[in-house]
């Protein structure tokens, strides 16, 4: 009987492929583990084994795998039901699901590398110039990849050359599967075998007598082995002692010396062996505690709502360590990688090496250590804290997720697929393994809130601050009346001045948001008007002043900042709006003795810039910080006590049905940086409408308030919670393709779903990367079946693929948009 195994393909294919096996091979497989499959003519890919079965595909004869790559399931069968719960409800492909799951160094794919075979009859003056320096350069290197030729010849498109070599039978093309996982191993020495005797010792020291390097370095070996009780590394003994690398490998030619290598993690804990007790909680938090283990025997998910500073984080410790006790893996999800930073040393303090961190800043050789890690239940990765990402590693055992800020929007991934929500995809991931979920933040989500409600979630709430720490006080400060009187300067209120002023005097820090990265947003001709446009897309370029450029934030496309306008040659240019760069140039001219520090995407590239940032701030190294969006996220400073918000207006007017209750959100958590200590903080917030009701609520702290407005609109307007709603992105180069094509689709939405249909509609930046990008919103009511609306969507889809003029057209799906 013929044996077939369907594997998963890391392409954004919606099928299954079905290869031949072996009854050796089968022997040797089940699902989870990887396996090298031919794909095309001639391209070979890493396949995930989905199952092991007896069937042959009815519309083609099955290829046999390449190769087998494990010799153990690198995915667990439980992470497989977890992704086709994914593929199916966010509408895409398992193949996506699986090459944004398991890092990259796991998929390998083919290199097409290029060989010499004969140069039998070949006259070489008869090749043209980019042909013989193909040759060329194969007679000194026996093979090259595509990439090398196109740096030998200078030229994108190759393919031209590798067919007229073909053709002449000088060089053959093969795929070749290349391993990008590669173990760190570490060089330790040791003593020979054969010199550990005493007076064999002896006669090797007397007879390096005329080598006082070599004689010196046999010393420093045992001085070493003596000092630390460990084996000594290469590394060590050349440092140690001075000595260059050929004098040790010159004693290991001579067998004075024997060297080997250990297997060592990337990421190595390096705290204190010595682990503190757990803090005593309040009553306030002890009371949450009891709460929560309460609601925990009926409801799976439980959010716990408390006022920023109100000890969260030492209950999300308490439930950790019960889970831990119970030898099971816990996982910690947070919102931003900044967050991390301050939370590995508090965790650390109280598990020690148990801790594991996951997230985008590590590189491929890192990730795929701790994904390792995971899958064999090690003690470094018995709680995993990371971003969204987290999800998607294979936990043998999972007993507990805490999802801390569980309102923020980062949770959402928006490109490329899967579009997945962490928050809710970890509640499906819990129930998987039968775990408790913990919600946590200040400013829940609307639908979080919504839920517990309904009843479907627990709740357990905390009202006042640790050590009964007041909230800060808040102030709005209106915009339009300081300008009128001229008490602004620059974007800076006399408000806030004075504020700034008297908290530099006391020692204390500041922070200061502003929800835009760059010195301007707009660079203006005051004659003509004119402002620089992104070739590639249809916004303004962002003016970045201390790289004296114009700057895409949407395709990174800059240029040189012009002395002139290019439309009519003015040299009175002047910017409009102004970013987190100018309010730290404002800052540095109004106050040129504090130390200003600026936290946003242009500083936090590098893979330790946040941790930099953030210790130089906790350590008072700075005065004041400015900041985007990173500084709202949990971030827990003991000596800031006043936050100002430079202009609370662009998060309000945001064209979004979420503006205002993520307004509301951002504010209450970045003025939850102040005070968080004795003394009482205070927050400025600037505004052109100081009357406008969220920004009220956020004064009071009236989350409630908001809440049940909020609800109420929603209710009106069908949106979330009441509606599930999918959006639809049509993306191509050819503006009138893309309206033909979006007109179809949509127009075949409304005949079909029961369903109200919005659109479709140019967003407000309508091209991207030269692509001009239409949207479609579907709201679909909760009476209505979601499965079957979006089996029939899918239809529609197909019979959308099937015109051949609309088939280059993308169709992006975007279930439950944030």
């Amino acid at each position: 009987m013929k044996i077939f195994a369907n594997v998963i393909l890391p392409i954004p294919v919606e099928r299954l492929f079905t290869y031949s096996l072996t009854a050796e091979e089968a022997s040797s497989l089940a699902p989870g583990f990887r396996v090298a499959v031919p794909f095309g003519k001639s391209k070979i890919y890493t396949a995930l084994v989905y199952e092991i079965h007896n069937n042959p595909p009815q519309a083609y004869e099955a290829k046999p795998i390449h190769d087998i790559l494990d010799s153990t399931a690198v995915v667990t069968n439980t992470q497989i039901k977890h992704w086709l719960w994914i593929s199916e409800y966010y509408m895409c492909s398992l193949g996506e699901v699986f090459r944004a799951a398991i890092p990259k160094t796991f998929i390998l794919e083919s290199e097409t590398s290029i060989q010499l075979t004969s140069l039998e009859n070949l006259e070489e003056s008869v090749l043209p110039d980019d042909d013989f320096l193909v040759v060329e350069a194969l007679r000194h290197q026996p093979t090259l990849l595509v990439e090398d030729i196109i740096n030998i010849v200078d030229k994108k498109n190759i393919f031209p050359i590798l067919n007229r070599l073909l053709k002449l039978g000088i060089i053959h093309v093969q795929e070749e599967i290349k391993e990008l996982y590669k173990p760190k191993m570490e060089k330790y020495v040791q003593l020979s075998e054969d010199y550990e005797e005493d007076d064999k010792l002896e006669d090797l020291l007397r007879s390096l007598a005329r080598a006082p390097k070599q004689s010196q370095a046999v010393l420093m070996l045992f001085q070493l082995e003596g000092s630390t009780k460990k084996p000594v590394k290469f590394a060590d003994l050349e440092k140690e002692g001075n000595l260059s690398r050929a004098v040790i490998k010159s004693l290991l030619k001579k067998g004075v010396f024997k060297e080997y290598s250990v297997q060592r993690d990337r990421i190595e804990y390096k705290g204190s062996k010595e682990l503190s007790a757990l803090k005593t909680l309040n009553d306030d938090q002890n009371r949450a505690l009891l709460e929560i283990k309460q609601q925990f025997k009926d409801k799976p998910v439980v959010l716990l709502k408390g006022v920023t500073s109100s000890g969260k984080t030492e209950i999300y410790v308490e439930l950790i360590a019960s889970c831990i006790a119970k030898k099971q893996q816990a996982l910690y999800l947070v919102p931003e990688i900044a967050i991390t930073t301050q939370l590995i040393r508090r965790l650390e303090e109280y598990f020690g090496p148990k801790i594991a961190v996951f997230h985008s800043k590590y590189n491929l050789q890192e990730k795929a250590e701790i994904w390792k890690n995971v899958l064999y239940n090690s003690d470094k990765a018995q709680i995993i804290l990371g971003a969204r990402s987290s999800i998607f590693l294979p936990f043998k055992n999972l007993g507990l997720i805490i999802i801390d800020e569980e309102h923020e929007v980062s949770f959402k991934q928006f490109d490329p697929a899967p579009r997945y929500h962490a928050r809710d995809s970890a509640i499906v991931l819990g129930n998987l393994f039968n775990s408790k979920i913990l919600l946590g933040s200040a400013t829940p989500s609307i639908e979080s809130y919504h839920n517990v409600l309904q009843g479907k979630y627990g709740y357990a709430q905390i009202d006042r601050r640790y050590g009964n720490v007041l909230l800060p006080e808040m102030e709005l400060v209106d915009i339009q009346e300081q300008r009128k009187k001229k008490r602004m300067q620059g974007h800076f209120s006399e408000r806030l001045r004075l504020e700034i002023e008297a908290s530099l005097a006391e020692k204390s820090q500041i922070i200061l948001f502003q929800n835009r990265r760059g010195f301007a947003p707009i660079l203006e001709c005051n004659f003509c008007g004119h402002s620089p446009q992104c070739i590639n897309c249809d916004v303004s370029l962002t003016f970045h002043r201390n790289r004296s450029q114009l700057r895409c934030h949407y395709c990174s496309y800059h240029i040189s900042l012009p002395v002139s306008c290019p439309a009519c040659g003015s040299k009175d240019l002047d910017t409009k709006g102004f970013g987190t760069e100018q309010v730290e140039q404002e800052l540095i001219s109004m106050y040129p003795e504090a130390k200003v520090g600026r936290m946003d995407y242009d500083t936090t590239r590098g893979k330790h810039a946040y941790a930099k940032i953030i210790e130089a701030f906790e350590a008072q190294e700075l005065d004041i910080l400015v900041g985007t969006q990173m500084l709202t996220k949990g971030l827990d400073f003991r000596n800031v006590t006043l936050v100002g918000i430079m202009n609370a207006d662009s998060l309000l007017n945001f064209p979004d049905f979420r503006a205002h209750e993520r307004t509301f959100q951002m504010l209450t958590q970045v003025s939850g940086r102040a005070g968080r200590t004795k003394k009482r903080g205070k927050v400025i917030i600037q505004t052109y409408n100081p009357y406008h009701q969220i920004l009220k609520q956020v004064t009071t702290g009236d989350f409630e308030g908001m809440f049940k407005e909020q609800l109420y609109e929603r209710s009106q307007f069908k949106y979330p919670p009441y509606n599930r709603i999918i959006r639809l992105t049509f993306k191509h180069k050819d503006y009138n393709k893309l309206n033909e094509a979006s007109l179809w689709f949509s127009q075949a939405l409304r005949n079909l779903l029961a369903a109200e249909v919005l659109g479709p509609e140019y967003p407000a930046i309508s091209r991207i990367r030269n692509q001009y990008i239409k949207h479609l919103l579907i709201k679909i009511p909760k009476k209505v079946p979601l499965v079957q609306t979006k089996k029939n969507i899918k239809r529609i889809q197909n019979s959308f693929d099937a015109i051949s003029q609309y088939r280059s057209v993308r169709v992006i799906y975007n279930v439950d948009y944030f």
